[in-house]
């Protein structure tokens, strides 16, 4: 274990703690959960944290346009124009564009990293990336190379991810928790068959760390996420 390894903090106190104290820096993590769990806000999170600690975060979007990104922000309460471009880089990639999408990753990505010299990037969702691909061995190829040359990089990678259309807790293509050193999962789960359903979260893997074996009920309140950290789900 090193627990003594430097952290990167969600700036979410709850799920901070079933880290251990978070991710460790340089790592890759994956947020993997059906829609409407909040993969997005964390990932916001992830970035937000990021920016009041003076890193450098890019964000790269393959669902919400920019300025969507931006007023989810602004609407929680967090003042990010002066982050704009200076410490914050938010992009738009288009997932039906094949070339271009690849040719960011690939190629740019790296390039921007090192140029600004970013400390956290984020793809959301990584599984519209997957997608591209026309079968599932090139699939793998293209995305463990993917992840190959951001090992390279002097940053902590974060990549959202559908669940598959069945409802199992692995990812759309069941590539992204092989990939990621650190794997979230959020879910939602009832106790009975006709109780409400409550959103929980459970930290299901996490390399050379110790972490949180509990799956934990969490909120997503008007301006921050609230993971429940000494509560249990039932």
């Amino acid at each position: 274990m090193t627990d003594d390894a430097p952290r990167v903090q969600f700036g979410i106190d709850g799920l901070d703690r079933m880290l251990g104290g978070g991710l460790i820096r340089q790592s890759i993590c994956s947020i993997i959960g059906t829609y409407g769990t909040g993969k997005t806000t964390f990932a916001l999170h992830f970035a937000h944290e990021g920016l009041k600690n003076g890193e450098t975060v890019i964000y790269l979007s393959l669902d919400e346009r920019e300025e969507m990104l931006y007023r989810h922000m602004e609407q929680k309460g967090w003042d990010v124009e002066e982050f704009k471009n200076t410490s914050l880089f938010v992009i738009k990639l288009d997932p039906t564009d094949f070339t271009l999408s690849i040719n960011h990753l690939k190629n740019e990505l790296p390039q921007l990293i090192r140029e600004v010299g970013a400390d956290r990037v984020i793809i959301d969702p990584i599984s519209l990336f997957e997608g591209l691909f026309p079968d599932e061995a090139t699939r793998r190829k293209e995305l463990f190379r993917f992840v190959e040359i951001m090992r390279d990089e002097a940053c902590t990678l974060l990549l959202t991810s559908e669940t598959r259309e069945n409802g199992s807790y692995s990812s759309k293509y069941a590539l992204a928790e092989y990939m990621a050193d650190t794997v979230i999962l959020l879910r939602y789960v009832r106790s009975g068959e006709l109780d409400e359903v409550h959103p929980a979260v459970e930290v299901a893997k996490m390399r050379r760390s110790d972490h949180s074996r509990g799956i934990k009920p969490y909120e997503i309140l008007r301006d921050r996420v609230q993971v429940y950290f000494e509560a249990n789900v039932f």
